[in-house]
């Protein structure tokens, strides 16, 4: 794997350091000392003078130094003023000729070498830095990864959960791997596939996987890798990565998030041609350019498909599109199993019933689950994952983190205590109402002080008027509990106020379960299908039908909180119980609350 070296500050100011250091050494072996004259007929006389070099009216030589440099010989210059110095040199047997020698050389060198190896340093890190870095004359190359096929070791068998959209891509791995026999019949592969589908469901596994089975090079990079701030430089590495991917065929062109680049052009408040929409005009024209038998195929992922150019969609580019969606139970459970290869885990793990406690769940959030019960299995000092470090590990990722060392005071505490038990045993009345798993009054996550944990018995696709009331009814009835045992109300309800009033809004605005606002639909438009985000337009309705929409949401709300005051009124007793118990205990199982509520029934 290639190591990529970070360019430091640091780097330079070695390299002045060693500049001077070098500097420094050369200056001192080339330096030559200036006495004056007295000073030197006085080393003369003492025999310290080994070596001089005499002209008209200077003097350069030799002589010994004394302290830390004792022994060693050090140059010196001075001015001659005897012209009798010959005679004292050979009173003292000190060798001596007519000429000095010029210093400078010397000098050069002790600026040229520093010189030399402080740019020397520079040029070593400036091509560091642009092995790193893209230079100017490759700024239009594509940053696509280019994985082999002997780095491709994802198959089909790694994914799961997803039969039909593998189903699907089958079909372009037999393409990939004889084309021939669809060539023969004169029929086309679609020059684009698109993977749509919410985030983590696996689009981009399925698009390793297609290139794994099929043993072809596989292009990887993302929409926003095409656009920058240079004008011209999408459009530019869109033609290269068009090129490479010709010259690698057949192969495959992977492009992950390309809502990125292939957001509907004029989209937004401002218009115009700026460079995102320069890169998308080249992507379109390369995709009508190139030869579907060629072999490439061009696949895409997104989870905004509804804010795509029209223009990437039609016939001819990203013709078919192929749903990834959230997995069913049977899907969670393939993908658990897929995960827990390389887990070590008890023999008596209830796959199945892990699958069903995780409704909703994608393959990214299942990886992590099953990553947390291992890391919580480490903590305990077991050998071996169980069910109840699956149990911990979803209150984990449902709930959050428990927060044992949070104070809370105990009135305070017996407050949650009967708001939590306030939704389990209105939950447990009502017979359309998700069973009763977990209550716990051990604060978890950011602002949660307990928890009622409630799973569905299986996957549901759609909601009866009577099932949505009655989840509205458990919800407010932690508000209800709290009224009747302590004829006051707290702020510990925010959240279900508004998980109740997003579902009654509904109801009536959007699935038409009101007699009196009528079977029409009043939301507005979604501009995320997958993201649930509602968009900012205005109401395309009058004041007058926006009023008896508050009526009937008021209405239901009301309508249910009633219904679970009536519910709570009559098992008070319990209610008081059970609160003691749990105030005890502080988690309870559903079949522990159960067995208590038929004790007093």
């Amino acid at each position: 794997m290639e190591k990529h070296h970070k360019f430091s500050i640091w780097y330079v100011l070695l390299g002045i350091w060693l500049v001077l250091i070098v500097q420094q050494y050369l200056g001192s072996f080339f330096s030559i000392e200036v006495i004056p004259y007295s000073q030197f007929l006085k080393l003369l006389k003492e025999n310290k003078i080994t070596e001089v070099a005499i002209s008209t009216n200077q003097i350069q030589g030799k002589m010994k130094m004394e302290g830390e440099g004792a022994g060693k010989e050090k140059m010196f210059r001075s001015i001659r003023v005897d012209p009798e110095t010959s005679k004292l040199l050979e009173q003292y047997n000190v060798n001596f000729k007519g000429e000095i020698e010029s210093d400078f050389l010397p000098r050069l060198l002790s600026w040229i070498v520093p010189t030399a190896i402080f740019f020397g340093v520079w040029f070593f890190f400036m091509r560091r830095m642009m092995g790193q870095q893209q230079g100017f004359m490759t700024l239009g190359k594509n940053k696509a990864k280019i994985y082999m096929e002997s780095e491709l070791d994802v198959s089909f068998e790694d994914v799961a959960g997803v039969d039909e959209a593998k189903q699907e891509l089958v079909e372009v791995v037999e393409f990939l791997k004889g084309p021939e026999k669809f060539t023969e019949l004169g029929g086309k592969l679609p020059k684009g596939v698109l993977l749509v589908g919410p985030p983590g469901t696996g689009k981009t596994l399925l698009a390793k996987a297609v290139a794994g089975e099929s043993g072809v090079p596989f292009f990887s990079l993302s929409g926003s890798e095409f656009v920058e701030m240079f004008v011209g430089l999408g459009a530019a590495r869109v033609r290269d990565l068009f090129e490479q991917a010709k010259k690698q065929a057949p192969c495959i062109v992977f492009i992950d998030e390309l809502d990125a680049l292939g957001k509907a052009r004029g989209f937004g408040a401002v218009g115009g041609h700026d460079e995102r929409e320069q890169t998308l005009n080249q992507l379109l024209v390369e995709m009508d350019g190139f030869d579907p038998t060629a072999g490439v195929i061009l696949l895409a992922a997104t989870n905004r498909p509804e804010i795509l150019d029209p223009a990437l969609l039609r016939p001819g580019r990203f013709d078919r599109q192929i749903l990834v969606d959230r997995p069913d139970k049977l899907g969670r459970e393939q993908i658990l199993r897929v995960h827990l290869k390389n887990i070590k885990v008890v023999r008596t793990l209830d796959i199945e019933k892990v699958a069903a406690m995780t409704p909703g769940m994608v393959g990214a959030d299942l990886a992590n689950l099953v990553n947390e019960a291992a890391l919580l299995a480490v903590r305990k000092n077991k050998q071996k994952v169980s069910m109840a470090e699956f149990e911990e590990a979803i209150e984990r990722v449902v709930a959050g983190l428990e927060k044992k060392n949070r104070l809370i005071n105990p009135k305070e505490r017996e407050i949650v205590a009967y708001h939590e038990l306030g939704h389990a045993v209105v939950a447990l009345s009502l017979p359309e109402a998700d069973p009763v798993q977990k209550i716990s009054i051990i604060p978890r996550g950011i602002a949660a002080l307990g928890y009622t944990l409630q799973v569905p018995t299986g996957d549901r696709f759609l909601m009866k008027k009577n099932e949505l009331l009655t989840r509205i009814a458990t919800l407010l009835g932690g508000r209800a509990a709290e009224e009747i045992i302590f004829d006051d109300i707290s702020t510990g309800a925010h959240n279900d106020l508004s998980r109740a009033t997003d579902i009654a809004l509904s109801m009536v605005k959007e699935y038409g379960m009101s007699g009196k606002v009528g079977q029409v639909y009043f939301a507005r438009k979604k501009t995320a299908q997958f993201l649930d985000m509602v968009g900012q337009g205005a109401a395309e309705y009058s004041e007058a039908t926006a009023e008896l929409i508050d009526d009937e949401v008021r209405e239901i709300i009301s309508t249910q909180y009633a219904r679970a005051l009536d519910i709570l009124r009559g098992k008070k007793q319990f209610l008081e119980k059970a609160a003691h118990v749990l105030l005890e205990k502080e988690k309870i199982d559903g079949e522990e609350l159960k067995a208590l509520m038929a004790e007093n029934s």
